[in-house]
């Protein structure tokens, strides 16, 4: 394990921060920026997956950013972890900005009690009406924060302080793709059909993974998430169209 200091100037103030190389296994190394989950810390993560990509630092297969670190894949034929970790740490210094493009998904949900089996549970639990809780999950633009868990699952932040609540303390068996669910700040979309115990308040009539894409993700970490309120019948309509493949998610496509 390295730890570097890197200096950040605010004003006239340096900030020491506090950044650590670990090696995992002979063909990863992990770039860990700080602790928790944090906008700033997360826009810190995602600047630097940039700045590898567009470095093409030689040996690089990929990286993964995560809430806190970035997995940088590499082929040990080409470079190490010790040319790689200074590589790494000239580009964290770099003080330039690293172009990202900003997405904006428009996801529809239907927040129909059929469709939202713990929606009751958490008006309970949070002191709102089940149309309050509806109306201030969907009133949120959420950031991707990491993909995980399972293939395309997104972890959105953050959830207004009012719906902060725990995981389910008895996990479900099965919970279908399109399932929406909320747990500790934040929110997310089951991809594909699997165990989980996230609160379930909505589901989404859209698939957003597909192995047969490029990408198969619909979703990627530094996309915003805007979730659009539809009715039980707009969703058995939007439905049918996105496993005919006639159903476009609307993208909204802002500059950095």
């Amino acid at each position: 394990m390295f730890i570097r200091p890197a200096g950040c100037e605010l004003g006239h103030r340096v900030i020491i921060l506090s950044i650590e190389f670990l090696p995992c296994g002979d063909t990863a190394l992990v770039v860990q920026l700080g602790e928790g989950i944090d906008r700033k810390l997360s826009d810190r993560v995602l600047s630097l997956h940039e700045r590898i990509r567009s470095a093409a630092l030689p040996g690089v297969v990929e990286s993964v950013p995560t809430f806190r670190s970035l997995l940088v894949h590499y082929d040990p034929l080409v470079t190490s972890s010790a040319a790689l970790t200074q590589a790494v740490e000239d580009l964290i210094e770099d003080t330039g900005s690293a172009p990202r493009r900003a997405r904006t998904w428009r996801i529809p949900v239907c927040y129909a009690p059929e469709l939202a089996p713990d929606l009751a549970e958490v008006s309970e639990q949070s002191g709102l009406s089940p149309e309050q809780v509806t109306e201030c999950h969907a009133s949120t633009r959420y950031h991707v924060y990491m993909i995980g868990f399972l293939p395309g699952f997104p972890y959105l932040g953050d959830l207004p302080p009012e719906l902060v609540l725990p995981r389910r303390k008895d996990p479900r068996i099965r919970v279908p793709a399109g399932a929406i669910g909320i747990a500790t700040n934040l929110t997310a979309i089951y991809t594909l059909e699997s165990p989980g115990g996230w609160n379930l308040i909505g589901a989404t009539p859209i698939r957003s993974f597909d192995a047969r894409w490029t990408p198969p993700a619909l979703l990627a970490p530094g996309d915003g998430v805007v979730f659009t309120p539809i009715t039980a019948e707009e969703f058995s309509e939007i439905q049918a169209a996105s496993e005919a493949g006639a159903y476009e998610v609307v993208c909204e496509d802002a500059a950095p």
